[in-house]
């Protein structure tokens, strides 16, 4: 009676460890992963940011990027040539390309 129970107990940490990790990949497939993906499209569009583009930022303007540096884009709001703001690459939240016009 004493063997039936261990082995019961066995089987049930190997049900319970199987649950656990089928609900760990749930959770990367349906939360982590999806994460991930935008993280890697949005690094690839800011790596490829070129002058000329036209950009939307973050607060929702338009402008055209007028120099890059390390960190950083001037980018030029309007038809006002004064109107050029300099602003971290991460306030950028969507590029159109030059040549796509």
């Amino acid at each position: 009676m004493f063997s039936l129970a261990a082995q019961n107990s066995a089987g049930s940490w190997i049900v319970l460890i199987a649950v656990y990790a089928l609900i760990f990949g749930g959770f990367w497939f349906i939360f982590i992963r999806p994460q991930k993906k935008e993280q890697k499209r949005i690094q690839s569009m800011i790596a490829e940011m070129e002058v000329g583009d036209t950009v939307l930022t973050t607060s929702g303007f338009y402008g055209v990027i007028i120099d890059i540096s390390d960190e950083d884009v001037i980018v030029e709001f309007g038809s006002n040539r004064n109107c050029r703001i300099p602003m971290q690459k991460s306030a950028i939240a969507q590029v159109e390309k030059a040549s796509a016009e």
